[in-house]
């Protein structure tokens, strides 16, 4: 009788867990720097297994699994860096090319943070690459990376203790129920975002405006607040 997908994957992760558990958190660490760089491993039950067989050292083990994930997203970083901007150029003009290395370029490290935050099905391997393509500075990736994984990987440990791991697998399976909704909600938290970061470009210190405060456009509030 052949088994069901599902009880294989199970059996898997017994596996998988019965050989790394003794390793501790040198063992999410390697984990999550295999799911990071090539083969997709689901980390973040991992990650809670880990938890649950030992609370004390769960902030090592959120440490070590975003270090891990950094490290390995390294891997598809640098292949973008190599050889991306030719295999985007072939799908689209230089023009729309460079609107999106401008758009990316002015938001990047909450363009590639925010993802890493979000747990899957989001394409995070697709950001890691598109941010080797458009040339993000590497130190500024891997912070992006540690930081969007930390949080991430941080707010799973501390429901997991407080809760138990039950919660977790409750709220993943609404997600992937929902996913519709996940991404647009995450597409306008990026929105929030982007108008932010514009906003941010008008220097104020030089004395730059926005347009609505052209022409004296604001000026008029300004006298009677005076008054």
């Amino acid at each position: 009788m052949k088994s069901s997908p599902s009880a294989l994957i199970h059996k898997f992760l017994a596996w998988l867990l019965k050989l790394l558990l003794p390793l501790g958190f040198w063992g999410i660490g390697a984990l999550a720097l295999i799911d990071s760089a090539t083969i997709p491993v689901p980390i973040d039950a991992l990650l809670i297994a880990y938890v649950v067989h030992d609370h004390p050292k769960a902030f090592l083990f959120v440490l070590l699994a975003a270090a891990g994930s950094a490290i390995g997203s390294l891997v598809p970083f640098y292949v973008g860096r190599a050889g991306g901007e030719l295999f985007l150029l072939k799908r689209i003009n230089r023009k729309r090319y460079e609107q999106l290395r401008d758009r990316f370029e002015r938001q990047e490290f909450l363009a590639i943070m925010i993802p890493a935050m979000l747990p899957p099905p989001t394409p995070i391997k697709l950001f890691e690459f598109a941010a080797g393509v458009f040339e993000m500075r590497t130190t500024a990736f891997f912070l992006a990376i540690f930081l969007g994984k930390f949080l991430r990987f941080g707010a799973e440990a501390v429901i997991t203790i407080l809760y138990g791991p039950q919660i977790i697998d409750t709220a993943g399976n609404m997600i992937h129920e929902h996913t519709g909704y996940v991404i647009g909600i995450g597409g306008l938290l990026l929105l929030l975002v982007g108008f932010w970061i514009v906003r941010k470009l008008f220097d104020r210190r030089k004395g730059d405006r926005f347009p609505v405060e052209e022409n004296g456009a604001v000026e008029p509030v300004v006298n009677e607040l005076n008054d």
